[in-house]
């Protein structure tokens, strides 16, 4: 069973994503909250696999919510869902940490398949969301062993997991890695997976 918090200062919000989600035999919605301090307390406390974050509230914003609950949380996953799809929000929501972007015009299908999909440790992009990060900045020449190693963490695989796959050490993964990052001038997994998608490197999820 994977387990949901909603975050929106909308109560209408909440209860049209409790609606969409209590219907999925695998999803179950443990906590709602109004605002980001009270998403960082109510996470803190029911430990969610995924949070659906609203990005822009009255009190504390998403991104700053996402940042604290992933401090608190590591192991709870953030998808933002929001009307706002400009390039700032956007980029800011990802540098938080956040694992995917939605817009709240999102289908029911949309929002539940982005839900199992952060669960389990997947990147989650609206396609009208990647087409805006990054759109006019050259390609970066990874390497096919770079794109290979990108494609397999975009999946939610581990180092371990990706250094059986491609039968090499998890060191040499690592390695494959830090090289992404470099080239794409990002710091983590999330980050190097939505840099790749944005530039094409890699096909939309």
């Amino acid at each position: 069973m994977i387990t949901v918090l909603l975050v929106d200062d909308h109560p209408v919000v909440r209860e049209g994503m409790l609606g969409m989600l209590s219907r999925e035999p695998d999803l179950t919605v443990i906590g709602e909250a109004a605002g980001g301090a009270e998403a960082v307390t109510v996470a803190s406390a029911l430990r969610p696999d995924v949070v659906l974050m609203d990005l822009r509230m009255p009190d504390i914003d998403g991104a700053t919510a996402t940042e604290q609950i992933l401090s608190a949380c590591p192991g709870t996953r953030v998808v933002i869902l929001t009307t706002y799809e400009t390039h700032a929000d956007i980029v800011r929501a990802v540098e938080a940490g956040a694992s995917g972007y939605l817009l709240k015009g999102s289908s029911r299908a949309e929002l539940t398949a982005a839900v199992r999909a952060a669960a389990r440790g997947e990147t989650v992009l609206a396609p009208s969301i990647v087409a805006r990060l990054h759109p006019h900045e050259p390609r970066v020449a990874l390497s096919a062993r770079e794109l290979e190693v990108l494609a397999h963490v975009a999946t939610g695989s581990t180092n371990a997991e990706i250094g059986r796959l491609l039968h090499i050490t998890e060191t040499t993964v690592k390695t494959h890695l830090q090289r992404a990052f470099a080239k794409l001038d990002v710091s983590d997994r999330t980050a190097a997976v939505t840099a790749a998608l944005a530039r094409g490197l890699l096909p939309a999820p």
